[in-house]
């Protein structure tokens, strides 16, 4: 007789329990468990020598220490309101607008500088499944002003460039925009297909956001009523930002997923951008994701539609000292 372990069906149990297993640590390892690899919290801006590179790294502490200082001082002097900040290096404004039966927070910004505007990591870590709320991450970096970046965690591929650091030169396959910001703070977009990050970076690029798709470029909106991201609906949560002219932005974040705020198209989202100067728009994450931060506060009312309230991402881009 034979005894039950080595009845087929038991190896067939225990290879269901092996292999369900085998799937959950998968899983919890891409999706769950934080893995942190590269330390993010040290960034140059572009004005100073990046360790490593020709020339005096260590000389230019003593600029960022006399900047610091500087900035600190225009600070204390800042006029702000519940919906604007102004000192000498920057103005930012913030406009509620009701519009395609959703409600728009349109924020314009003008710095003085290109250091100005910045990206930084959750925990300050480029890893997997290292996320924080964009309060918390706009809070922890000092930030005036706060979007959600691109959410770089939630996928393996896609390049990342943050304050001049390259952390991913993996292009996402397919037809893919991504959202150069160079060291003189001009926005642009490209086809990760088409250009490597090397390339990018010997061409002057300090920031590389991997989401899109682009919404303007040279100023004429690239976008159909059919355009949208993956399988998302056709109206979202979204998160863009786009610019002006040289040092001069615009963001804007719409609600989305509720009663009192059905969300944007793409197509709305670049006309919106276009119709307020933009020359060059970009889509960054949207849904659950799109927030905006201002002056110590969350400005939107973040949702996924199944709740309120902000999720934790990878990333975001600010202004700030």
């Amino acid at each position: 007789m034979k005894q039950p372990l080595f009845r087929p069906y038991r190896w067939a149990v225990i290879y269901s329990v092996i292999l369900t297993a085998s799937v959950s640590f998968t899983l919890l390892d891409t999706f769950v468990l934080p893995k942190s690899l590269a330390d993010a919290s040290f960034t140059s801006p572009p004005s100073t020598t990046v360790a490593g590179s020709s020339g005096s790294a260590a000389s230019s502490w003593e600029d960022v220490s006399a900047a610091a200082e500087t900035e600190t001082v225009s600070q204390s002097k800042a006029v702000i309101t519940d919906t604007s900040y102004e000192d000498e290096n920057v103005k930012i404004s913030i406009e509620t607008v009701r519009k395609y039966d959703s409600t728009l927070y349109v924020a314009d910004i003008q710095v003085s500088d290109p250091s100005y505007l910045k990206t930084a990591l959750a925990n300050q870590t480029y890893g997997r499944n290292i996320t924080a709320t964009t309060s918390d991450i706009a809070e922890e970096n000092n930030a005036i002003f706060a979007i959600n970046g691109d959410f770089y965690g939630f996928r393996d591929s896609g390049y990342v460039l943050r304050n001049g650091v390259a952390y991913r030169d993996t292009a996402r396959s397919g037809d893919n925009d991504a959202l150069v910001i160079d060291k003189d703070g001009n926005l642009s977009v490209v086809s990760e297909g088409e250009v490597s990050m090397d390339s990018l970076s010997e061409q002057g690029a300090w920031q590389v956001l991997s989401f899109g798709p682009g919404l303007v470029e040279g100023g004429s909106i690239v976008v159909d009523s059919s355009s949208e991201v993956g399988k998302a609906m056709a109206s979202n949560p979204r998160t863009a930002i786009g610019q002006v002219s040289e040092l001069h932005y615009m963001v804007v974040v719409s609600d989305g997923r509720t009663s009192e705020s059905e969300g944007l198209s793409l197509l709305q989202l670049a006309q919106e951008l276009k119709d307020r100067g933009c020359t060059v728009a970009y889509n960054l994450d949207g849904g659950g994701s799109s927030t905006m931060y201002f002056n110590g506060e969350v400005v939107n009312k973040p949702t996924s539609g199944r709740s309120i309230g902000e999720r934790k991402v990878s990333d975001i881009v600010y202004i700030g000292y």
